[in-house]
């Protein structure tokens, strides 16, 4: 909404306050140069743990935020991706209210990230679109966990991971210490063109990291 002049020229516009974007990890700048466009949506599927990170730097600088539909995630595991618990809101079972509770937690929050009943086919697609309408007008960031093959319909960010597989046990012995998944980001926009990166997650020390590119070996001849 907006306040016009005379002429019809936009004086004020109430929807969009220009409000810089949230902040990612370093980790994730590679995927994410822009960080969380506030007014937008966003989906990622494939790691509940690239979720957590994608809110740990938001939060740790201010951000207020919220899991909606999430039964199982500890506090621990929130604060290794440095989630702020004194600024984390939890619904584990919003029931049939799920839509008016993520709605009412984009009114007052950063980011609510929620994961939908039965994925996205549970919800009428008026709901999908009234929630981003929400997040839009609120400035706020919408990130739906998405399971299997579901699609969040406009998301303009669309995060995956994939193909992970863990290290620290060796010769039958040891611990698991770290994860190394490939994480992609597509959407539309700025995000159109898709990047990717190979991800610790969870690195050896806790939260996420970049894992260095190997340079190929170059045979000399002679």
């Amino acid at each position: 909404m907006a306040i016009r002049k005379a002429d019809g020229s936009a004086a004020v516009d109430l929807g969009r306050r220009g409000a810089p974007p949230l902040p990612v990890a370093p980790a994730l700048a590679t995927i994410l140069p822009d960080g969380l466009r506030r007014g937008s949506t966003a989906s990622v599927t494939g790691s509940v743990a690239l979720l957590l990170a994608l809110l740990g730097a938001a939060s740790a600088e201010g951000a207020w935020c919220a899991l909606v539909g999430f039964p199982r995630i500890s506090a621990e595991a929130a604060t290794e991706y440095g989630i702020e618990l004194s600024r984390l809101a939890i619904i584990e079972q919003p029931g049939s209210g799920w839509t008016s509770a993520v709605g009412a937690l984009l009114d007052a929050l950063d980011v609510v990230a929620a994961r939908p009943p039965a994925g996205r086919t549970g919800l009428p697609p008026g709901d999908v679109r009234r929630l981003a309408a929400r997040a839009r007008s609120r400035d706020a960031v919408l990130i739906a966990y998405l399971t299997g093959t579901d699609e969040w319909p406009g998301a303009e960010v669309r995060l995956s991971a994939r193909d992970g597989h863990w290290a620290g046990i060796g010769a039958g012995i040891g611990r698991l210490r770290a994860r190394q998944v490939a994480v992609t980001a597509e959407g539309r926009g700025q995000a159109t063109r898709p990047r990717s990166a190979t991800l610790w997650l969870p690195a050896a020390g806790g939260g996420v990291g970049t894992v260095p590119a190997v340079a190929p070996v170059v045979k000399l001849a002679g």
